[in-house]
């Protein structure tokens, strides 16, 4: 659901200098969404060589704009704050956005060789890259020039590069922050789709209808992407865009709140239930210990939540029943035969031929983990232990 934010923030920041998009704003959003929807059917190479490009140009102005207001900067300036006129809503609501989904990064932990060692030094390194990232902007918009709090919005930086560099550094602003939510909508189209063609391909959501074999989470389209997938990532969008960025924001750390809550609750009786269970890295501390480290966060997480309005409390109480409702649903109608499940032995096959090029060997693999949690779940192809690549060179789950 972050997707609905990146286009309302493109849109935002070219308000200033197309006025138009005022006017067509409805129109506008969906031609973005559904722009970038088939920049993302035509394929994950296409996804991320643009997201490299993208990172370097989006960066590079606000380092441009960071160094051409240093003669200017006054720290006194970052000192001044009236505590009347703060919003602290979206104060905190911005800043828990902006930093979170750490949570993430414990995907790639099966994928990273010696995760104890190198997980601790590279979220330790991304956390000094990100503050940084977000700093030392607000740092030279805030220190360089002399501004009312109340005009600091998103999509203000532009105006911002405008008072330190002219109208060359608001416009190369402007391109870089209208780029870099394309890029970020991009990355997030690309997860939210395979894991979606994931959860089908080991039978938690239906594969295909009982009288259509092409509408299915599992399908791919010519190009190797998930094309269902994909769609219903662009309709959450689009359900969405009608809400300001604010509330998208305020309604997504609500879901995000409730998510990490559950996250840290099964983090906690997993180490009590399953301690002997294999984890490529575990928190060096007792259960009591991790259990006194996941307090601050809870406590924060809490405060995000009480921090909402009423309209976000009942949206996230909606989507909340709809998600709890849907589970004994999809177990009837599996049950019933009314949709169909992959029940059988998934081939998990590469999105192109050239995505096999430079392998000269393929090795078997392993997840007995995963196959005992996911045994406990009934909707889940219990049958199925291990991974292994077929002499063919396509991994199937056995």
């Amino acid at each position: 659901m972050d997707n609905a934010l990146y286009p309302v923030l493109f849109l935002d920041y070219l308000n200033d200098s197309f006025p138009i998009f005022n006017h067509t704003i409805a129109s506008a959003l969906l031609g973005i969404t559904m722009s970038l929807t088939y920049l993302n059917y035509r394929g994950l190479h296409i996804v991320g060589f643009s997201a490299v490009l993208l990172a370097c140009f989006s960066l590079l102005p606000f380092v441009v704009m960071g160094l051409l207001s240093i003669p200017r900067i006054r720290p006194r300036r970052w000192l001044a704050l009236d505590h009347a006129k703060v919003d602290w809503r979206g104060y905190f609501n911005s800043l828990f956005w902006n930093l979170n989904y750490w949570d993430n990064a414990s995907t790639l932990a099966g994928e990273i060789e010696n995760p104890s060692s190198t997980f601790p030094r590279a979220l330790l390194g991304a956390v000094v890259l990100l503050v940084c990232s977000y700093l030392v902007p607000l740092l030279t918009g805030t220190g360089a020039v002399e501004t009312d709090p109340t005009e600091w919005t998103d999509g203000y930086f532009a105006q911002i590069g405008m008072l330190i560099g002219g109208s060359w550094l608001k416009w190369w602003i402007q391109a870089a922050a209208a780029l870099s939510n394309m890029g970020l909508f991009e990355a997030e189209m690309s997860s939210d789709a395979y894991q979606l063609l994931g959860m089908s391909q080991i039978g938690m959501l239906p594969s295909a209808g009982k009288h259509c074999n092409n509408c299915s989470y599992f399908c791919r389209s010519k190009y190797g992407t998930p094309t269902f997938s994909i769609l219903c990532s662009a309709s959450g969008v689009i359900f969405l865009s009608w809400m300001s960025f604010q509330e998208i924001l305020e309604f997504l750390n609500f879901l995000y709140a409730v998510g990490m809550l559950f996250e840290f609750a099964a983090f906690i009786k997993l180490r009590i239930q399953k301690p002997e269970l294999h984890r490529p890295y575990k928190v060096p501390l007792d259960t009591f210990g991790a259990a006194m480290l996941c307090l601050p966060p809870v406590l924060l997480l809490v405060l995000v939540m009480c921090l909402a309005s009423l309209k976000t409390f009942i949206m996230s109480a909606a989507v909340i029943f709809l998600g709890f409702a849907s589970y004994p649903v999809l177990n009837h109608a599996k049950e019933q035969n009314w949709i169909k499940f992959n029940t059988d032995e998934t081939t998990l096959r590469p999105s192109t031929d050239s995505d096999l090029e430079g392998h000269l060997e393929h090795q078997e693999l392993t997840d007995e983990e995963s196959h005992n949690l996911l045994a406990d779940f009934p909707s889940s192809t219990t049958g199925q232990a291990s991974a292994v690549v077929s002499s063919e060179g396509d991994p199937q789950l056995e």
